[in-house]
C-alpha cells in the first residue's frame, strides 16, 4: 500500500476549520466538499486515459479521454456520502456504487449490512471514500471487497488517518495496488477508538446524531 498526505496550505486551513467544534454542519458538509475536490486532483494521478482525435479552431491534434472501462467511486455510508459530490465535481463520468459498514462500538470491529456495485468491477479503477482511517477495518474490509471482485488500481480518498489504520492497510495490502491518499495523518486512536486530535464523529457532524 501506498500512502500520500497531501501536504498544501490550503489544505491545511481547510482542515483546521473542520476540526473546530464550533463549526456547524451547513459549513462542515461545504468544507469536506472541497477537500475532497483537491484530494480527488492528488489521487487521479493514475487515472488511465486513453488517445483521442481532436479538432481545436486552429489545427486537428491527439487529446486524452478517460478510458474505458470507466473509474468507480465506492463511499462507505454513511459518512463516505458527504464526500460524493466533491469528487464528482471532478469525476462527473464515474459510475458509484456502495457499501455499508459500521464500527461495532464493543469490538471496534466491522460490520457490513449493504452492498451495491456494477455488476463487473473487473479491471477497473476504484475510488474508496472514507473520512476517517482509524482502526482500518471498515476501509479494508472494503478494499478486499473491491479486490475480490477483480478491481485493480484501488485509491482510498480520506480527509484524517491515524497511524494504526495505516499500519494495517500495510499488513493487508503490501503490494503497490493499493493507494491511500490522507489530508491529515494525526497522531493516533484513544481507548474509545476514536482519531487524535481527529475531527469527532464525522458522519454526526456532517448529518447529525440519528441513529
Amino acid at each position: 500500500m501506498q500512502l500520500h498526505v497531501a501536504n498544501h496550505p490550503l489544505i491545511d486551513h481547510k482542515m483546521t476549520i473542520l476540526r473546530d467544534e464550533r463549526t456547524e454542519s451547513p459549513v462542515f458538509r461545504s468544507l469536506v466538499a472541497e477537500l475532497v475536490n483537491l484530494l480527488t486532483y492528488e489521487a487521479s494521478r493514475d487515472l488511465r486515459v486513453q488517445d483521442v482525435p481532436v479538432t481545436t479552431p486552429v489545427t486537428g491534434m491527439v487529446g486524452k479521454h478517460v478510458a474505458s472501462p470507466l473509474p468507480i467511486a465506492v463511499p462507505i455510508i454513511r459518512a463516505g456520502l458527504g464526500m460524493l459530490d466533491g469528487f464528482l465535481q471532478l469525476m462527473p463520468y464515474c459510475e458509484v456504487g456502495f457499501v455499508g459498514i459500521r464500527r461495532n462500538e464493543d469490538t471496534l470491529q466491522p460490520e457490513t449490512y449493504a452492498k451495491r456495485l456494477p455488476d463487473d468491477v473487473s479491471d477497473r479503477q476504484c475510488f474508496v471514500l472514507d473520512p476517517m482511517l482509524a482502526t482500518g477495518g471498515s476501509l479494508a474490509a472494503t478494499v478486499q471487497f473491491l479486490l475480490d471482485g477483480g478491481a485493480t488500481g484501488i485509491t482510498a480518498i480520506c480527509l484524517v488517518a491515524a497511524p494504526e489504520g495505516v499500519a494495517l492497510m500495510q499488513e493487508r495490502f503490501p503490494d503497490d495496488n493499493v493507494r491511500v491518499v490522507v489530508a491529515a495523518l494525526d497522531e493516533g486512536l484513544n481507548e474509545h477508538g476514536y482519531i487524535v486530535p481527529g475531527l469527532g464523529d464525522a458522519g454526526d457532524r456532517l448529518y447529525g446524531s440519528a441513529d
